[in-house]
């Protein structure tokens, strides 16, 4: 299939630049991948559509605060850092901008929230072949334990930034947010509030949680004319002994386990695909790319957010909508522009889709 096959038209208005005031106060389109029929709910109507024994899987990964503000002490140039993954203590993964100034060797001296400099710098140590630096950091005994001193929550840049940083930080988070390490947020999770997770358990719904940690592999376009040119990022994952039991025990007993966002489905199905569909538990990495046709393993029932044109995510709901078929393109772009008819926000604060 080409790139091009997923594209759609979205009013620029409709690009969810802040959140809806409560989290579960969202709108959500509920798609039956047999029929095609649509439906329009609010999010908290989510209870409905889930069944006693189901089990709904959730990415439980942090946000870390990842941008950093940096300069070179000898020409006063600035620089912003995205730590993207931590090799050891002080010694990270970044992306550095502008990038051209990043030569191994250029060291810079971060900034604090305020601006002001820190007897902490940064050195190039290495650089991949996809532009990423590799920094070596010191004057700090353990950068990862300051950075909710010195970091910003890496926002979108299409998400107006608050006055106050702070209240992003807490709301571009999950309330079950655990384990740190992504640098953006596992979206569909953000519409869940403590009390709705309450309310689906007592429908005797269990839940549980995965981890991957959101690199920006996830949200890397696909530059690639047909789909399968195109290479994923690694991300790491972990599945822990209880989860896997408990959705291993829901499939043999006929119940549905429902992902809550993309990133719980890659996970699911990166350790099937290595366990001849088994769950077995542990940590790994995944470049796992899901596009039609694709026959899913484990999933059943998937809640997402709207996707950006011709997006890895895009394709993986398409791949959903019909598994092992190609037709499911067709079902989600058709439902895809009934959401741009009556006017549903799309991206990370946006409203959500549930296939069933």
């Amino acid at each position: 299939m080409r790139t091009a096959d997923f594209d759609f038209d979205l009013p620029p208005d409709l690009i969810a630049q802040h959140p809806s005031p409560e989290r579960d106060q969202s709108r959500l389109l509920v798609l039956d991948r047999t029929s095609g029929r649509v439906e329009h709910r609010p999010f908290r109507d989510l209870t409905g559509y889930l069944h006693p024994g189901d089990v709904l899987v959730l990415n439980n990964s942090r946000v870390i605060p990842a941008r950093l503000r940096a300069f070179n002490a000898k020409s006063g140039g600035q620089f912003e850092l995205l730590l993207l993954e931590e090799n050891a203590v002080n010694d990270w993964w970044a992306l550095l901008r502008p990038g051209k100034r990043g030569r191994i060797g250029a060291r810079m001296t971060l900034k604090d929230l305020g601006g002001r400099p820190l007897s902490i710098d940064a050195t190039v140590i290495e650089i991949n072949a996809e532009g990423h630096r590799r920094l070596r950091f010191t004057g700090v005994d353990n950068l990862r334990e300051r950075l909710d001193d010195y970091g910003e929550v890496p926002l979108p840049p299409y998400i107006n930034h608050r006055a106050d940083a702070t209240v992003d930080g807490l709301r571009y988070q999950t309330v079950f947010a655990q384990p740190a390490g992504s640098v953006a947020a596992p979206t569909a999770g953000l519409h869940f509030t403590e009390a709705l997770l309450d309310a689906i358990r007592a429908r005797g719904v269990k839940t549980c949680f995965v981890t991957l940690h959101v690199g920006l592999g996830t949200f890397a376009p696909v530059k690639a004319e047909e789909i399968a040119g195109h290479t994923m990022h690694e991300e790491r994952y972990e599945l822990s002994e209880p989860a896997a039991r408990a959705i291993g025990e829901a499939k043999q007993a006929g119940h549905r386990v429902v992902a809550v966002g993309t990133t719980s489905v890659r996970v699911l199905e990166s350790v099937a695909a290595r366990h001849q569909g088994r769950l077995v538990p542990g940590c790994g990495r995944t470049r796992i790319f899901i596009h039609p046709p694709y026959e899913f393993k484990i999933v059943d029932a998937l809640l997402t957010n709207f996707h950006l044109p011709r997006s890895t995510l895009l394709m993986l709901v398409s791949a959903f909508a019909a598994p092992n078929a190609t037709h499911g393109r067709e079902l989600v772009l058709a439902a895809y522009h009934e959401a741009v008819r009556e006017r549903y926000r799309f991206f990370s604060y946006g409203d959500a889709m549930l296939l069933l």
